[in-house]
């Protein structure tokens, strides 16, 4: 069955001059950013903060702190479906992929790939699936097998002769914590990720990226004023090198002040309690434009979207594939 299921790679520079492709969501966060009249304003803010912040972790041998440049590549999923006599191909997923300029050594360094992620049916789950199940429902609820699919697919992709030929390390995904969970300081300091936090119970997210095979931890960076949540595989503090993970931090705690810069911009930092709030009054704001309530309105069209062009012709197919699917 898993040879019915295959994937392919598509990728594009993310630097001043990037357009999205017309395959791309729409509600990926660089895309948002690309769009309009400040499109490239945008990007050169977003860059310069990215490069700032990557010299700022990696302080060490870089004393004008501009030792560094990141460049990043964004990866475009897409799973061919041979099923029905045919072959079909659909957008699946999309991550970013880092590495960094040494201008010191003259040398080119590989980033972590993940970083970012955008998927069409996790948007079907959330946008989709989730309010259609709880319709007339009097408490909110979520059905035993979400996310299964999805789970499964990303798994699939991760173990893939298509993953292992292109990225040598397994994926970690940076994202917001969440607003309605309570978020403990601990003792644990690591050099880079900085202090970690503990969390009182799992998310709906951390589930749902559970099923992805992915865990979960907490860390507030040097210098920053909110932990961000890390999902990976393996051992996040000894499979991934320094700059690796710096990598991973500036590009997506940049990206996080410019989505949600009432948690990630705040003006105080997070105290040894701490619960996220995007009603917090005091924060700064970037200078960087972007489009919160659109991204929201579009995640439904695309949710709608993965419902007609890929659950629903396919349904036999991946119900079939999913039962036998094992990793």
């Amino acid at each position: 069955m898993n040879e019915q299921l295959t994937f392919s790679l598509k990728s594009i520079c993310f630097d001043e001059n990037y357009l999205p492709s017309d395959s791309t969501r729409i509600t990926t966060n660089f895309a948002n950013l690309a769009r309009g009249t400040s499109r490239q304003q945008n990007l050169r803010n977003t860059l310069r903060m990215i490069d700032r912040r990557f010299n700022d972790l990696a302080h060490w041998d870089n004393p004008t702190a501009d030792r560094y440049s990141v460049e990043l590549e964004i990866i475009s999923v897409e799973m061919n479906i041979a099923a029905q006599g045919s072959s079909d191909v659909f957008p699946l997923i999309e991550i970013l992929k880092t590495s960094f300029l040494d201008r010191k050594e003259n040398k080119r360094i590989d980033g972590i790939v993940g970083n970012n992620f955008s998927s069409y049916v996790r948007d079907y789950d959330f946008s989709v699936l989730l309010p259609d199940y709880n319709v007339n429902r009097p408490q909110f609820g979520v059905p035993n097998d979400f996310g299964d699919l999805h789970g499964k697919l990303f798994q699939h992709f991760a173990s893939s002769s298509t993953y292992t030929q292109h990225f040598t390390k397994q994926p970690v995904i940076c994202i917001s914590v969440s607003t309605s969970k309570t978020y403990h300081r601990t003792e644990n300091h690591h050099p880079v990720l900085g202090v970690e936090y503990l969390q009182n119970e799992l998310s709906s997210t951390d589930q749902y990226f559970a099923k992805m095979g992915l865990q979960v931890r907490f860390f507030m960076p040097p210098n920053g004023v909110a932990p961000l949540a890390f999902y990976f595989h393996g051992d996040l503090l000894s499979d991934y090198s320094n700059l690796e993970l710096i990598g991973t931090i500036s590009t997506m705690e940049t990206f996080q002040k410019i989505y949600r810069p009432e948690i990630y911009n705040a003006n105080s930092a997070a105290g040894k309690l701490y619960q996220p709030s995007l009603k917090n009054q005091d924060y700064s704001v970037t200078q960087i434009v972007y489009d919160r309530d659109e991204r929201s309105q579009l995640a439904v069209k695309q949710g709608k979207f993965a419902e007609e062009h890929f659950i629903k012709p396919y349904k036999g197919v991946l119900e079939q594939w999913a039962r036998n699917f094992s990793h």
